[in-house]
């Protein structure tokens, strides 16, 4: 593994113009990427893994563009930029990496562009490690047009033809692919495992995940069968291109490959796409699909009893205070959510205390910041009644700071549970940590 303290290695100011493991004329150095643990959680008698076995672990990811110390927060940057926000400000309040989504890049500006930039990060001026999503999740979002929430909480009717209400299926999925018709302008795209692998490889991220079918938790179970076999196929598909680009693109830094295990809530559908997963090369895995609330530390542990200890875990998708802990204790290296970012947007406001919304009236003279004790730029420089004048005035400068408090909030608390784990005291911080933030009821 690379010395990261040599001072002959890049740095993060420079590693945007000279990743690690590049050289001229030749395929980027899989060496570049890798996973190692610094520390495990105890088992216990109620560990969800085998044997009371807990998945959970400190450790750190290394990239060509940086190392990402975990578990870890990852801000979603959809068109290579947070919304209302800054690469430097990202930087400011402690984001080790970012992700943003193929498929949006591939509709604006065009991988292609992306590409000529000299990579995703080079393009949004962001020195990090960065993250795509496969296109996977507009499967589902353009599909059936549900919001994008993952960990949700269902009852009732099974279908296989369910869509929202007021909303056109968008997606329609055959065994070869996905064709798309865009929400921005109505043309009509075609996503494969080949085509997503193409893009991606052209959007640069550190860390890519294979093409898949995203279901939804009101899909039947026979529906969701043959969803996982699909996948698996698309996989393979997704590792062969995968492999054959790298050769192909020569001079430009590894991109690893993360396989991603879908299944819904049923768990023997769970362990057996994690061992289809498992079985190909992949660098790491994508924890997916839409996840009942209540099982989600459940269907980590499944997956990780059944991955490679020395791939990192991605979870896709989650945001909630509690599904954090559940997801970190069970095997979650990695999580990301627009969730923080867009409830800025609207006001709701993440502490240690719950999450609140700070256009109540109540707020409109309280001049304290948003939180008492955060070190975010927001909180030490601004007030609540200030928060709550710009975004009832709809100052784009309101997004802006609410943004950048709830984002700290979450690179935050996963820094601090990952210091828990470090210190052997993660059990004693979850408890206390959601007992206080759920005490008045809050919905994060």
């Amino acid at each position: 593994m690379t010395d990261v303290t040599d001072p002959t290695i890049n740095t993060a100011s420079d590693l945007v113009e000279h990743p690690r493991g590049t050289a001229p004329g030749k395929p980027g150095d899989r060496g570049a990427f890798g996973f190692e643990i610094t520390r495990r959680l105890d088992p216990t008698a109620d560990g969800l893994g085998r044997g009371g076995f807990r998945h959970g672990r400190s450790g750190v990811i290394h990239t060509p563009h940086g190392d990402i110390r975990t578990p870890a927060f990852v801000p979603v940057a959809t068109q290579a930029t947070m919304k209302a926000m800054l690469p430097e400000q990202l930087v400011d309040l402690g984001a080790q990496c970012t992700l943003a989504n193929a498929f949006h890049l591939f509709e604006r500006p065009g991988e292609d562009i992306v590409d000529a930039a000299g990579g995703l990060g080079k393009f949004m001026n962001w020195h990090g490690p960065t993250f795509t999503d496969s296109g996977g999740f507009q499967v589902m979002s353009l599909g059936v047009g549900f919001k994008k929430t993952l960990a949700m909480d269902v009852t009732g009717l099974k279908s296989d033809d369910i869509i929202a209400k007021g909303k056109e299926r968008l997606a329609f999925v055959d065994e070869d692919g996905v064709t798309f018709k865009s929400p921005l302008n109505g043309d009509v795209h075609r996503f494969s495992a080949e085509i997503s692998m193409g893009i991606q490889h052209k959007i640069g991220a550190d860390i890519m995940f294979s093409f898949d079918e995203l279901t939804t938790l009101m899909n039947t179970r026979s529906y969701q069968e043959q969803s996982v076999e699909r996948t698996f196929r698309w996989a393979k598909r997704c590792v062969a291109e995968h492999r054959r680009l790298t050769a192909e693109r020569l001079g430009k830094p590894y991109q690893a490959l993360f396989g991603v295990v879908q299944g819904a809530n049923y768990e023997d559908l769970r362990r057996h796409a994690a061992r289809q997963i498992a079985s190909l090369d992949f660098d790491g895995v994508g924890i997916g699909g839409a996840i009942e609330k209540n099982i989600l530390g459940n269907i980590c542990a499944w997956i990780c009893d059944e991955m490679p200890e020395l791939r990192p875990r991605h979870v896709l998708g989650i945001a909630a205070v509690d599904d954090i802990f559940a997801g970190v204790e069970n095997g979650g290296d990695t999580f990301d959510c627009v969730a923080p970012a867009r409830t800025a947007r609207n006001g709701a406001i993440y502490t240690r205390d719950g999450r609140w919304n700070v256009l109540r009236a109540a707020l409109k003279r309280d001049f304290r910041p948003l939180e008492e004790g955060c070190d975010c730029y927001t909180c030490t420089h601004y007030s609540r009644a200030y928060l709550h004048h710009l975004l009832k005035t709809r100052e784009m400068s309101g997004c802006t700071l609410a943004t950048i408090h709830n984002e700290r909030f979450f690179v935050r608390l996963l820094d601090d549970i990952r210091a828990s784990i470090d210190g052997g005291y993660f059990d004693e911080f979850r408890d206390a940590t959601l007992a206080r933030f759920y005490a008045n009821g809050s919905r994060g």
